[in-house]
């Protein structure tokens, strides 16, 4: 038995490897394509930390070269500091097309000395309106923070310096759509959301505050990088860190009780006729093997 076990292993495991190309680590320079803004987009050290730059004329942003289907994905994120009234930061991973899946963290800004906003929202064939929105417990314009979206074929886990804050259980086989079967690419802008980002656009950017500059650092992807249709990535990470340790369990359930603005599940006035079929468990954490 110790013979087949450590012959037969490794052999799997180059089996695996030689049909699924993985994402381990980061770099700017090598990960990502500019996507717009130009000199805006400052990426340093050697493609370890970047900054992206807002001004009176554009914002910037940059996108993943490869595709992804299943993996984690951390930056360590310092937010623009001051008035960021209109602005949004944004980390999130996202499919093209009409029916497109996407993971959202935005970080929508506010007046000095107001909090900033950790707004989460997934989308799964096309259809999102699945926003939860966060207060933060520490001030992200002074330090880097490091904020993860963790996703494979079973749930998606939102963390916030390895906090969990939020789950998505994949419900499919009752009819709720999951992002299971589209590749997406991972993109981190900044732009100017004023219409909407801060108290639903009654407060606009002041561009005497320009320029706005975000930071980012340490980006990290454990994922598969996708092949036509993602086939090669349809058993990654299928079988680990499907759930949440009790430890994690309660530090969400301390989040959940003290730091949520807005939860779609609680919007009875949006969803007057029956909240959608994931809010009417009852309780989402007892669901977490």
């Amino acid at each position: 038995m110790a013979s087949w076990c450590c012959g037969s292993v490794p052999l799997l495991v180059s089996v695996f490897m030689a049909i699924t190309t993985l994402a381990l680590g980061g770099n700017f320079y090598e990960d990502f394509d500019n996507l717009f803004g130009d000199v805006r987009v400052d990426i340093k050290d050697g493609g370890q930390s970047m900054t992206l730059t807002m001004d009176q004329y554009s914002g910037s942003g940059i996108g993943s070269k490869n595709e992804y289907l299943f993996g984690r994905f951390d930056m360590e994120i310092k937010l623009v500091p001051g008035n960021s009234a209109g602005t949004v930061t944004a980390f999130y991973l996202s499919s093209q097309g009409a029916n497109h899946d996407e993971i959202d963290i935005e970080f929508l800004g506010n007046l000095t000395g107001d909090p900033y906003l950790l707004s989460t929202n997934i989308y799964a064939d096309g259809v999102g309106g699945r926003e939860m929105q966060y207060y933060l417990w520490f001030d992200p314009t002074e330090d880097f923070h490091k904020y993860t979206i963790d996703w494979n074929p079973h749930r998606i886990v939102i963390l916030v310096d390895d906090i969990p804050i939020r789950v998505m259980l994949n419900r499919e086989t009752i009819g709720v759509p999951f992002p299971t079967s589209r590749p997406m690419r991972m993109y981190t802008t900044l732009w100017n959301g004023d219409a909407w980002a801060t108290r639903w656009g009654a407060v606009k950017l002041d561009l005497s505050c320009a320029p706005f500059v975000a930071s980012f650092r340490n980006f990290n992807a454990d994922a598969c990088i996708a092949n036509e249709g993602g086939a090669n990535c349809k058993g990654f990470n299928g079988g680990r860190a499907t759930g949440l340790t009790e430890e994690k369990k309660s530090e969400m359930q301390r989040v959940l009780s003290k730091w949520v603005v807005y939860d779609y599940c609680r919007d009875f006035r949006r969803y007057s006729h029956g909240l959608p079929y994931e809010c009417r468990r009852e309780n989402l954490l007892d669901q977490i093997e």
